[in-house]
């Protein structure tokens, strides 16, 4: 019989042995060789219904106020830099983000980092373990997560290493990275990626990838282009393939390309939307590709300043409002699918000057979303290129910031969550955590 003295004593033995697992899993999560099963937070799957993303646990709208950290796998490889990764998920928190699209690969380990896969279907169990910790550090904090799955550009390997691999194994190929949409050994290659990856069992939760609900959404590369005079065919049929795998393997979560946005030629009632003609020569069309059937939401980059360089600040202006208003009415219209801008970036030129551009160019980007999500339509929200930590300028580019040390961007960042949670959300009661609750002040 369970005497009510031993019962006492082995709560008390049960909440030691579960309080020294933490520690360790927090301090040296890295050096385990046991699997260190937590208790999360209770997350739901997002879904769709026609052009709005819905949560499936309690069918309210969803709207995203997020951010890009590329840059946390690689910083979860060692133990010295882990606690990065939890600071930027707690201040995202802390400025009621909810969304963050960052990088599921890393491809061949060249230019310094560490390689996920160190060749075709051959993985580095070490990094394997830096994204187990991203995933439950982020649903730890209630994020939800964007994983890309291979960069189009030479970052972290990306489609060039899976040629490259292709020919060391003997593959005839020309030096262009296209092959990489048509090759059949090349699309194998990425095919037992991404099959690895949505098989995997993380280490710490015990949760299969493919059941994770703090992860949002697949991204099936980063910015696609492909310059062969028959482009665009290629890069659609592979868009079309390689959506369909996915969902073979994983029908809970949703799908989407990663798409910059442009318009092809074909596109005429679009085409003025494009920052230049060089827009519609890059083998990918915003409509196209985002209508294909397993595409669950449509993607867009925006970057003004880096697109349309030599115009003037009224002038990039006009044109993003454009770009936006032109983007979210085809996803209400055209795809009856979510628009999402996944990247939205801005170079300050001078210091004073450029953090109001960057404001400029961020308001006119949340305006719009907030418009759109008012009357229920596609514009799902928008993720900020890119947010780092102090001391992290190495892992910058020319639109990365420190949004805490400024402090006009930090507050239009914060005012657009607070809004966009209190139009789907006005019972929220999730504030009660300890980085506390901007909304009260900001919207009451």
């Amino acid at each position: 019989m369970l005497t009510a003295d031993r019962f006492r004593l082995y709560s008390r033995q049960i909440i030691g042995v579960a309080s020294v697992l933490v520690i360790l899993y927090l301090n040296f999560g890295d050096k385990l060789r046991f699997p260190v099963f937590l208790r999360q937070p209770k997350m739901s799957f997002i879904g769709t219904n026609s052009s709005r993303f819905v949560d499936q646990g309690s069918g309210e709208l969803f709207f995203i106020n997020g951010w890009n950290s590329y840059w946390l796998m690689d910083q979860s490889v060692w133990s010295s830099s882990r606690p990065r990764v939890s600071e930027i998920f707690r201040r995202g928190a802390g400025m009621r983000l909810t969304v963050c699209r960052t990088w599921a690969f890393s491809d061949g380990g060249e230019g310094g980092s560490a390689a996920l896969q160190i060749a075709p279907g051959v993985f580095d169990e070490r990094v394997f373990q830096a994204l187990d910790f991203v995933i439950i550090e982020a649903r730890r904090h209630r994020i939800r997560l964007i994983l890309s799955l291979v960069n189009n550009l030479e970052a972290f390997g990306g489609k060039a290493q899976y040629v490259k691999w292709a020919k060391a194994a003997g593959v005839n190929l020309t030096s262009s990275p296209d092959p990489f949409f048509w090759h059949p050994t090349i699309k194998g290659y990425y095919k037992d990626y991404v099959k690895s990856i949505l098989s995997r069992k993380n280490t710490y939760s015990g949760v299969k990838y493919s059941e994770e609900p703090a992860i949002f959404a697949w991204e099936l590369i980063n910015e696609p282009r492909c310059f062969s005079s028959s482009s665009a065919p290629v890069l659609q049929s592979w868009i079309a393939e390689m959506a369909e795998f996915v969902k073979t393997l994983d029908q809970k979560h949703l799908v989407t390309v990663g798409l910059e946005g442009f318009y092809g030629p074909e596109a005429t009632d679009n085409l003025k939307a494009n920052p230049g003609e060089w827009a519609a020569l890059l083998g990918s069309d915003f409509v196209q590709n985002s209508a294909v059937k397993h595409i669950d939401f449509a993607s867009v980059h925006a970057y003004p300043d880096s697109w349309i360089p030599n115009a003037s600040i009224a002038e990039k202006a006009k044109y993003l409002a454009n770009w936006v208003d032109t983007h979210v009415s085809n996803g209400e219209f055209v795809l009856k699918k979510p628009v999402l801008f996944t990247e939205v970036g801005s170079t300050p030129h001078m210091k004073e000057e450029g953090i109001h551009n960057r404001d400029l160019f961020l308001k006119i980007v949340y305006d719009r979303i907030y418009e759109s999500a008012k009357k229920g339509q596609a514009g799902a929200g928008a993720l900020v290129w890119q947010l780092l930590l102090e001391g992290m300028e190495d892992f910058g580019d020319e639109y990365s910031f420190v949004a805490w040390e400024q402090s006009s961007t930090y507050k239009l960042i914060v005012e657009q969550s607070c809004r966009l949670r209190h139009l789907f959300q006005n019972n929220d009661t999730s504030g009660k955590m300890s980085h506390g609750n901007p909304c009260v002040s900001l919207l009451h």
